[in-house]
């Protein structure tokens, strides 16, 4: 039986009422994802049409999931609100802090060692507060959700970004911070701006080398890291409901790419299947009950030009397989022309390593793809020439895929079985065979690829593709290889080619697990969390200050950001990991991997009290210990990535104020707000030329912040001149609130009287 059924039933038994009242109140059909969002209301019948892209609206989620990296800063802002436990089903995964090196055994030991502070911090809170937790090693936590707590119309935020996945089982599934995620735990209403609709219209079938996976790579170049945003992507079509779940799964996952909110399927067949096979039938047959409800209305899919922002059409006969990268996972390329393009751009050709894993492709299906190109190979005698590592999404799969003798196949080319956890694909990969920046190139299976995010090293040329096609490619050894056309040399000297992958969407003996590595919270909360005073792991939080209502005056730029900056370089993974519940700690990375637009370096800019360059941290808390409010510049997408609120925290902790730049992502945006910063917007982007190194910013009437109300910056240059510029911001009233308090947390606090 599923976890939380009866909540699902809850949700189920409401939701033909509420559909059929918000269609009434639309005036038209609906789509699945406004059918979700509408049924979905804090209010609960609909009252009103929202305005999609403007209108923001408090939503009531079902649950929320946590991962072990960001449920630290979640957890202990949650333990400052003033509850007994959380409102709605939430669980923690464990699963980012677990180092790849030697193999599955011998990494678990050593996290189980390095970590285990923080380890039974998330157990012990998760056991106050009615929290479920998943051990390290019980899996990614998006291949645990789906597999376990996904249900079809159903609506969870989740503190990574990648919760999207669980779009594969027609939720509505959003990443956010830590501090959103403590509103839904706290029983509060989660606020959202209405999102915008891109529908994706699938024909045609997969076959050959082409996979779900194919899907979103060639969506990333269409839509590109920005395209999404704001957005809901629906899948729809013959070609959705020919694909597997945990295929769609694939193609929701790394929807985060493009900025959108989230992605979605309508109720299939295959979600069917893919429930039954995982001990869900109860959740099958109440979803069956309500199936009309569960996928977009006709019309809509009849004449998706109507109801859609923007409509794209793929025809999945015609998909080619690609390989997107490197450093962007929009920069798409089917396998049939990398060949020119890696030389016109002088990629390395030679491949190191071929991993697969990751959230969003360590499915069984995605696992027995992966494992027929790699038989050919044993079969065929031809010794793969790249090294492999594999990361099973959860002990269910590895437990499964062991059985079934498909591990086995891999560890036949000497691949490396990596723990059940994310690994490379967040930068928690002790790499051997490289050492410094040495220019190279890795293929994965993996849904980010930015510079420095797997290895930690600038020049590692990483690209993304299929499991089959990675499996291909590592097998060569070469970028360039086309598994469609090119031959590869055996161990006999002989010329052979790989057949086509071939798959199989659910285990035929079923799944099976000794110990899943789930534990159950105590059922009367009596239970003392500790946290070390002198710990340098845990850190427990202290409010920000309040906003005292006047003009902001004398602020000093701090960094200037040149080109893309994601949450990786605000706040970067790898090591820092293991300070991600050490708010001061942690705050040592902050903008550290951003590039100064004035010296087109990272980590050295100048600080203004004593003229001389130091790193940003370090000048940083030189303003902050002169009480001199500091305001960081960027450009387009300013946050990309992530969901870590820790890219929000750390500014704020060491005094930044504002943040001004030509466009933000969804999530980031929201997690300056939430922490009491000023995020806003260039009205004239060229405005960004005139920012310089010396600069101060008065904010001459802040004092009189309101929604939908630009505010002015007198910038001051060194030479005494002075420009005047304009800034837009997307704060309303409750959001104004929260700058107002210092935080969403200090006014969730007051709320309670806490």
């Amino acid at each position: 039986m599923a976890y939380d059924i009866d909540m699902i039933k809850k949700v189920y038994s409401q939701m033909a009422d509420r559909v059929n009242k918000a269609r009434e109140i639309v005036g038209k059909p609906l789509t699945l994802s406004e059918k979700i969002l509408y049924s979905h209301l804090w209010d609960g019948e609909t009252k009103e049409v929202f305005t999609r892209g403007k209108d923001y609206v408090d939503f009531a989620p079902d649950r929320i999931a946590c991962q072990d990296a960001t449920a630290q800063m979640a957890l202990l802002q949650f333990m400052q609100a003033g509850k007994k436990t959380v409102a709605v089903p939430t669980t923690v995964h464990c699963d980012h802090l677990i180092q790849a090196k030697m193999g599955a055994a011998i990494d678990l030991q050593a996290a189980n060692k390095s970590s285990s502070e923080v380890f039974d911090f998330l157990e012990s809170v998760s056991n106050k507060y009615g929290i479920g937790f998943w051990k390290p090693g019980a899996g990614i936590i998006h291949q645990v959700v789906l597999e376990n707590y996904a249900f079809p119309g159903g609506m969870m935020i989740g503190t990574d970004s990648h919760t999207v996945n669980a779009g594969g089982l027609g939720m509505v599934a959003i990443g956010v911070g830590g501090a959103d995620a403590v509103d839904v735990m706290a029983g509060m209403a989660w606020e959202l701006k209405f999102p915008k609709l891109i529908g994706v219209k699938l024909t045609g079938k997969l076959s050959g080398w082409t996979s779900a996976k194919d899907v979103i790579l060639k969506v990333a170049g269409i839509l590109t890291v920005k395209g999404g945003t704001g957005a809901i992507i629906e899948y729809f079509g013959e070609g959705a409901t020919s694909m597997s779940c945990t295929g769609k799964g694939t193609i929701c996952n790394m929807g985060a790419e493009v900025g959108a909110t989230t992605s979605t399927f309508g109720y299939d067949d295959s979600m069917e299947r893919y429930l039954n096979a995982t001990n869900r039938a109860d959740v099958a047959q109440a979803a069956n009950e309500v199936r009309e409800h569960l996928t977009g209305d006709d019309e809509v899919y009849v004449n998706p030009e109507h109801y859609f922002d923007e409509v794209i059409e793929i025809n999945l006969s015609e998909l080619k397989p690609h390989l997107n990268g490197p450093f962007t996972p929009d920069l798409a390329t089917p396998i049939s022309e990398m060949a020119v393009k890696a030389k016109e751009n002088d990629w390395p050709i030679n491949v190191d390593w071929g991993l697969i894993g990751s959230c969003t492709n360590s499915s069984y299906e995605d696992l027995t793809r992966a494992a027929s190109i790699a038989k050919q190979a044993v079969d065929k005698r031809v010794k793969a020439k790249s090294d492999f590592g594999i990361n099973p999404g959860s002990e269910t799969i590895r437990f499964t895929a062991q059985r079934d003798g498909l591990l086995q196949i891999f560890e036949q080319l000497d691949a490396t079985i990596f723990t059940n956890a994310c690994g490379p694909c967040i930068g928690q990969w002790d790499r051997s065979d490289r050492k410094g920046d040495e220019k190279n190139t890795i293929v994965h299976s993996f849904n980010r690829n930015f510079s420095k995010r797997a290895d930690g090293n600038p020049n590692t040329h990483a690209f993304v593709g299929s499991p089959e096609m990675v499996a291909a490619i590592a097998i060569s050894g070469r970028l360039d290889f086309d598994p469609t056309r090119d031959k590869l040399l055996n161990e006999d000297g002989e010329e052979v080619m790989l057949d086509e992958p071939t798959g199989i969407e659910l285990p035929p003996k079923g799944f099976d697990v000794e110990d899943p590595g789930y534990v159950a919270p105590s059922e009367n909360g009596n239970v003392e969390v500790k946290v070390a005073t002198d710990s340098e792991r845990l850190q427990l939080l202290e409010p920000f200050d309040a906003w005292e209502g006047d003009n902001l005056m004398g602020a000093r730029l701090l960094i200037k950001a040149f080109g893309k900056c994601t949450t990786d370089h605000i706040s970067m993974a790898g090591p820092w990991l293991r300070y991600r519940g050490h708010l001061d700690n942690i705050s040592n990375n902050m903008l550290i991997g951003a590039i100064n637009a004035f010296n087109k370096k990272t980590n050295f800019v100048k600080n203004q009290i004593n003229g001389e360059y130091d790193g940003v941290p370090a000048v940083a808390r030189a303003y902050k210990a002169a009480g001199i409010p500091t305001v960081v510049v960027g450009d387009h997408n300013y946050g990309e990535g992530s969901s870590r609120e820790h890219a929000a925290m750390e500014p704020r902790h060491l005094g930044v104020r504002v943040v001004l730049v030509k466009s933000f992502a969804r999530i980031h945006e929201t997690n300056l707000k939430k922490q009491g910063m000023l995020g806003i917007t260039f009205q004239n982007e060229s405005d960004y030329d005139l920012i310089q190194e010396d600069d101060t910013f008065n904010f001459i009437d802040l004092e009189n912040f309101a929604p939908d109300t630009p505010l002015t910056i007198e910038v001051v240059h060194a030479d005494g001149s002075k420009d005047v510029i304009k800034t837009n911001h997307t704060y309303n009233q409750p959001q104004i609130e929260w700058y107002k308090h210092g935080s969403a947390l200090n006014l969730i606090k007051k709320e309670n009287g806490a």
